[in-house]
């Protein structure tokens, strides 16, 4: 009995040794910037220090020395429709304006419209627009984006459009 109850502490006790010895692991990143572990150094990589509970790691810094956060693309602004130099029937004097944001449009994010450099009402959460009543000729449109705090951020190019409305005085 003495003698299977040895060999069996011998056998439990090889795996518990062999999880004291401490593995090495090592970190890269790829071309795409994926992080990749490795049990075997690489040029460039660095090492990960784990500790004994391998369930548990505590959190660190995911960014290698040296290599920075990518930069955040600046947003950019600009008016879809009518497109520069359109010519928009309508006698009503209805004009739908829409606007394009880039990278992408987040939370929190207001555009404001500008008729011919006069703000049309507060900016608002989205880049579509609805005039009423504008008046024939020309007309130039702007937007303008503010981040969450109200701060201008970008400024679409001004665009010209014509609009063209019948006329009492002359229909054509």
């Amino acid at each position: 009995m003495n003698k299977v109850l040895f060999i069996l502490i011998f056998l439990l006790a090889i795996p518990c040794a062999q999880a004291q010895e401490a593995k090495k692991v090592f970190v890269t990143r790829d071309a795409n910037g994926v992080m990749v572990f490795s049990d075997s150094p690489q040029a460039g990589a660095e090492e990960v220090s784990l500790s004994s509970r391998a369930n548990v790691m505590a959190s660190t810094d995911a960014t290698l020395p040296g290599k920075k956060q990518p930069v955040k693309e600046p947003f950019t602004v600009e008016i879809a429709q009518p497109e520069e130099q359109a010519t928009v029937r309508d006698n009503t004097g209805s004009v739908y304006v829409t606007g394009k944001i880039s990278p992408m449009f987040e939370r929190g994010l207001r555009v404001r419209l500008l008729v011919d450099g006069v703000a049309q009402a507060e900016p608002q959460s989205n880049a579509v627009f609805i005039l009423r009543d504008v008046e024939r000729g020309e007309h130039k449109l702007q937007m303008e984006l503010f981040d969450q705090n109200g701060k201008l951020i970008a400024t679409s190019p001004v665009t010209t459009f014509y609009l063209h409305r019948t006329s009492v005085i002359s229909p054509n």
